[in-house]
């Protein structure tokens, strides 16, 4: 039958935490800069940025979950390219998630938020 192995889905799971994680900090974060800041031309390309964080976090929330999704559908196995594509789907996901966590830091420190 098609299942992913027991750590690839506790990879997946994790990420999809971390991955709402960060759109939930990129969301806090836009909201307090509003909030003390305002919209303005100071603070454009900062709110710019926590949206663009927000989509890419949710982008690839929504990528791994349709994942699973067609894993469960796959029947009697996982195809190879599925699979493939799950390993790609990880490890963008892997390498992605710091450069994400680092810009909302970023955008903390510049506001002193």
């Amino acid at each position: 039958m098609a299942d992913l192995s027991p750590e690839n889905k506790r990879i997946i799971n994790h990420l999809k935490d971390k991955l709402l994680d960060i759109l939930n900090e990129a969301k806090k974060v836009e909201f307090l800069l509003l909030q003390r800041f305002g919209e303005n031309l100071d603070t454009y390309d900062s709110l710019e940025q926590l949206t663009e964080i927000s989509e890419q976090a949710r982008t690839r929330f929504t990528k791994l979950s349709n994942l699973q999704i067609h894993i469960a559908e796959s029947q009697p196995e996982i195809s190879s390219s599925l699979l493939q594509f799950i390993h790609q789907a990880i490890v963008s996901s892997e390498v992605k998630i710091p450069a994400l966590e680092q810009s909302i830091k970023e955008i903390k420190t510049d506001w002193n938020l």
